[in-house]
């Protein structure tokens, strides 16, 4: 009883004490026992100090523990100006935020961009979904993105009132069933989507080893199953395929031209670009006319309300872009790049002009002319412009223009026999213009249609003066395709969605060539229509995934009906294991030939042309693939067998170096092989191994031999690199690839020559019979960021392709020696040497 009696007095005399030292009281009041006690001086606004409510200081506490409780405590910037002397201003003040960003079914979201609005302070989540900012200003709002995700934005001081960090939910976009599953795969920027397609988000792109910004077709050749045999993105090779292959899209715009420096760098700037999707095989019925792979790009497509930009240069071009509101409902895109290398001359430079003009006329020429002088001056650039305008929420009307331009000049000067000096010129113009518009509307939240449009022109021409025979050849070749589509999303519960459209297209394709002495010309043009409609329904209940849908197209000219049929499976088995089963019927109606390989200079020897269901068959694939997928972790194991056959190409299509390229022949390729993927990802590193094998062999009825290994057989292929962040702004990437060299034909031993006529050829051996040397590369990258000022962002990035400069061999032909009939001299084709390159660029 004494001592309950204790306790009471202990709690009665000391619960006011703690009440008191606990309560909040106002700023206002407290200021003058603050200036008494210290012997300090306080200049304030009392409109500001005096809703500001605060814990009283204790006796013990020091002046600069109150100061720096006070700081960090309220919305007011208290500040020394002398030992005696200090201020409160609400001016300038920052706080500190942090939270988690989380999915609905409170599951972390790694790699979510977090930044405050107009400035350069960002970040990006972790492992775990967290984050924290420092220096936010007071006033500022913080913005949470990720793709497949509604945006989100939150008043800054509503973070920091939060007690503790505060768990950010996202929504999933209520269009989209098929969500982001790896948000950080290989590096930050690179996604993988339930559908098993790559996402390339431009904007929050990482570093990979040798890039020294995220090209788009270079980065996609990290995939397994993405090749490049002669490293030219306008070469790319996706399951054993062809370039002309892929169907590239650009804001639903078909492009028929993809490369500067004729394919070593991408022509899409890869700045206003939002989003690359890759789809190598189960592909939306929406999609057709690629028979190997989609390539879909698409730029930025929010109006915001706040004017921004960037530019930057390395040692080929420059270029600029900018985001500028006009108004609440209306924005406009526009970007540009310019080569400087008709004016500067970097090292870059040289190793890219050496590599992709090697083989051509202007090479051959400076070798073989003599008592001659040559010059060439190469440029390039390309633009896109975007006109966004919002009607309201529900009704969004786009423009768009892109347009890509390659430049070569090339002249001579040749001394006759009189001694006189004649000037020749050759010229080489590459352009791909496109023009295209939509109009989006959301009549509810489970019904949306889209209607859009497009207009896209290449054109390539060439005039080659020949010195030898003062022999003008003129080569041009062009396409017009003109498209309009319509589709319909139909939500008809949270798990299930159906999509129907229409697409009408219209592709002409011209050729033409003229000589002079002697006169010569030859032009051939054809037009093709095509109608085609599309169904698909998706479903996605967080275990299965389904998509299945058809495609139905018609031929106007030949009658003809194509009808594609589509499927993508994803089984979840566990919360680490799935299944995938994949399948596609497409077909494509134009396609690239080559009818000699000195046309348009030797440089860009390949020209479009058009189905005829004659000699040249519209192409038709059927692939079918099957793969098990564990992700645990971060850690990611990935194996895929797949099987593809595509029927309908032409000899002319393959760019034979044998005794078949100028014959005319029908045939197909069948293409068969397993794709590995291992990778491990973290906040500070990501690293990653892929390995493909595959048989790929062609087979043309009326040839002898009737099969024979693909041009583009490449049976063993290993990509490999390693990311690390040194510093939360300093990232370093290294890595590198291996593959068995691609084939090639070698003359008949003893017999190297046969004549035909007056002509002599080389008398080449079976096809495809021999392999070059394997090709090894290893690349490195170093990315380092840095504040400008408050709102310009800085990166300096460096990359060295070809680090240990290893001579590779990319291809090997054969021609008659000039000075012996009878023997056939080797002519090999090199890849990049050492190639340094250096960007820096500045974001605002």
């Amino acid at each position: 009883m004494k001592l309950t009696r204790i306790l009471h007095f202990i709690l009665i005399f000391f619960f006011p004490l703690l009440v008191l030292a606990q309560e909040k009281v106002s700023l206002l009041d407290i200021i003058p026992d603050i200036e008494t006690k210290f012997d300090v001086k306080f200049s304030y606004s009392t409109s500001e100090v005096q809703p500001i409510l605060v814990e009283r200081p204790s006796d013990s506490e020091t002046l600069s523990n109150i100061i720096d409780r006070f700081n960090a405590t309220t919305l007011l910037n208290f500040k020394f100006l002398t030992e005696r002397y200090i201020t409160i201003s609400s001016i300038d003040k920052t706080i500190s935020v942090c939270g988690s960003v989380i999915t609905k079914e409170n599951d972390a979201l790694f790699g979510a961009s977090v930044v405050v609005l107009n400035t350069t302070n960002g970040s990006v989540s972790s492992e775990d979904g967290q984050f924290s900012l420092n220096e936010v200003p007071v006033n500022s709002k913080i913005v949470i993105s990720f793709i497949g995700f509604e945006t989100k934005e939150f008043n800054a001081v509503a973070l920091w009132r939060h007690k503790g960090c505060k768990d950010v939910q996202l929504n999933e976009k209520s269009e989209l069933l098929n969500q982001v599953i790896i948000s950080k795969f290989l590096t930050t920027g690179l996604q993988k989507s339930i559908d098993g397609n790559t996402v390339l988000n431009t904007e929050a792109f990482g570093t990979l080893p040798g890039l020294i910004e995220p090209d788009i077709l270079q980065t996609i050749q990290v995939l397994p199953g993405v090749e490049s045999v002669n490293e030219s993105i306008a070469n790319i090779n996706v399951r054993g395929g062809t370039n002309d292959q892929n169907l590239m899209l650009w804001d639903g715009i078909k492009m028929y031209h993809s490369g500067h420096f004729f394919g070593l760098i991408s022509a899409y700037n890869p700045y206003l670009t939002e989003k690359v999707v890759v789809s190598k095989n189960g592909t939306s019925s929406e999609f057709s006319d690629g028979v190997s792979s989609t390539v879909d790009m698409k730029t930025k497509n929010e109006v915001n309300d706040n004017f921004s930009g960037g530019f930057g240069a390395n040692l080929l071009h420059a270029d600029a872009l900018l985001e500028v509101p006009i108004g609440d409902k209306l924005a406009f895109h526009f970007s540009g790049r310019r080569s400087f290398t008709d004016v500067f001359t970097s090292p870059t430079y040289e190793n890219y002009f050496e590599r992709s003009f090697q083989d051509s006329e202007i090479e051959i020429n400076s070798e073989n002319i003599n008592e001659s002088s040559q010059s060439s001056d190469f440029s390039f650039y390309d633009f896109t412009a975007k006109l966004l305008f919002n009607l309201n929420d529900n009704h969004q009307f786009r423009v768009n223009v892109i347009g890509i331009n390659n430049d070569l000049d090339y002249s001579e000067v040749n001394t006759n026999n009189s001694n006189e000096a004649e000037s020749k010129t050759s010229n080489l113009r590459q352009e791909n213009l496109g023009v295209g518009g939509s109009w989006k509307a959301s009549w509810s939240d489970r019904f949306i249609t889209q209607l859009s449009g497009y207009y896209s022109k290449y054109i390539v021409d060439a005039t080659d003066l020949r010195v030898e025979t003062n022999q003008l050849l003129t080569q041009s070749n062009e396409v017009l395709e003109t498209g309009l589509k319509f589709k319909s999303d139909f939500r008809i519960s949270k798990t299930l969605n159906l999509l129907n459209g229409y697409q009408f297209t219209e592709v002409g394709i011209l050729n033409e060539t003229t000589v002079e002495n002697p006169d010569y010309e030859r032009t051939k043009k054809d037009v093709l229509l095509n109608h085609a409609a599309f169904t698909e329904v998706e479903f996605n209940n967080g275990k299965t995934y389904i998509r299945a849908g058809v495609r139905a197209n018609y031929f106007q000219k030949f009658s003809k009906l194509i009808v594609e049929p589509r499927l993508n499976v994803r089984q979840k088995l566990s919360s680490s294991f799935v299944l995938k089963l994949q399948g596609e019927f497409k077909n494509q109606s134009a396609t690239q030939i080559i009818d000699f390989q000195d046309d348009f200079l030797g440089v860009e020897n390949r020209r479009w042309i058009l189905a005829n269901e004659q000699n040249i068959p519209i192409s038709e694939s059927k692939q079918g693939s099957f793969g098990i997928a564990y992700n645990r972790n971060n850690f990611l194991f990935d194996v895929e067998g797949f099987y593809k056959h595509v029927d309908g190409i032409t000899v002319s299509n393959q760019g034979f170096y044998n005794n078949f390229q100028f014959i005319n022949a029908i045939g197909s390729y069948d293409v068969k092989g397993v794709e590995t993927m291992i990778s491990k990802t973290a906040e500070q590193f990501s690293t990653w191994l892929s390995y493909t094998y595959s048989i790929n062999n062609y087979e043309f009825k009326t040839l002898t031999p009737s099969v024979f290994p693909n041009n583009v057989d490449i049976r063993h292929s290993v990509s490999m690199g390693f990311n690390y962040n040194v510093m939360q702004n300093l990232e370093i990437s290294v890595g590198g690839i291996w593959r068995s060299g691609q084939p090639f034909t070698k003359p008949v031993e003893g017999n190297e020559t046969v004549q035909d006529g007056n002509s002599i050829f080389v008398n080449y051996d079976t096809p495809n019979s021999k392999n070059l040397d394997d090709f090894m590369r290893l690349d490195a990258s170093m990315n380092y960021s840095f504040n400008l000022t408050d709102k310009v962002r800085t990166s300096i990035r460096m990359g060295i392709i070809n680090l240990l400069d290893r001579e590779n061999s990319i291809n090997t032909y054969y021609e008659v020696d000039p000075n012996d009939s009878n023997r056939a001299i080797e002519v090999k084709n090199k890849s990049l040497g050492l190639t340094p390159n250096i960007s820096v660029r500045c974001i605002f």
